[in-house]
């Protein structure tokens, strides 16, 4: 049975895996975001690769410092030896979902699938925020067992670009559907898939996390 323990150790393995793979996709593989640009058609509104491209790579680092930062504040012996560390942690992730979301911002009105997709992005911030802001007002409460779980179902969030693509992915090439159609539905199924991941994650069992 997976307790909070295992789901931690789990959690840490793949946070580094597409932390790696975040890095080297978009700092080294392909800095110039070729691929990807090239399915950004019948765009509405002139779009200026240059500076798309320095708001693209300040999301994805700060997109990565939110893993790692919500990661590691996961820790419960984290929290009981460094309650210092761990709340100066937790500014930092919250700060990296704000600018993760201000780029996101930026970037939806280009978003490959049109009006469509921009719409899922601006609700997907929207949510995001929301449970941040939660989160917030549950440890200022002093009710930290609450505070975990809001910070579990946003924390899930920060694989929404892993779930994006892997979703495209299948619906392109596993069902054969229009490489903008699968975009655009993986951002809304991602927007549910993760919210529920987030609630199933609350009900692990407790034990110790690492």
């Amino acid at each position: 049975m997976l307790n909070r323990k295992n789901a931690y150790l789990l959690l840490v393995f793949v946070t580094v895996v597409l932390i790696v793979y975040s890095i080297y996709a978009n700092f080294v593989f392909d800095l110039r975001a070729t691929a990807f640009l090239s399915q950004k058609i019948d765009l509405k509104r002139a779009l200026h690769v240059a500076v798309w491209l320095k708001v693209m790579h300040v999301h994805v680092a700060f997109a990565c410092l939110a893993m790692i930062a919500g990661a590691i504040n996961f820790s419960s012996i984290l929290l009981k030896k460094y309650r210092k560390f761990h709340r100066l942690n937790g500014y930092l992730y919250v700060l990296s979902v704000m600018i993760v979301d201000l780029t996101s911002g930026y970037m939806a009105p280009y978003a490959t699938g049109g009006k469509a997709s921009s719409m899922a992005f601006n609700l997907l911030n929207i949510i995001w925020m929301f449970l941040i802001i939660m989160a917030i007002v549950k440890i200022r409460k002093k009710q930290v067992n609450h505070h975990r779980k809001w910070m579990i179902r946003s924390y899930a969030f920060v694989f929404t670009n892993f779930s994006i693509h892997l979703l495209t992915a299948i619906f392109h090439k596993g069902f054969s559907l229009p490489y903008t159609e699968s975009y655009t539905i993986s951002i809304y199924s991602s927007i549910v898939i993760l919210l529920l991941v987030g609630e199933v994650v609350t009900r692990i069992p407790s034990k110790a996390a690492g």
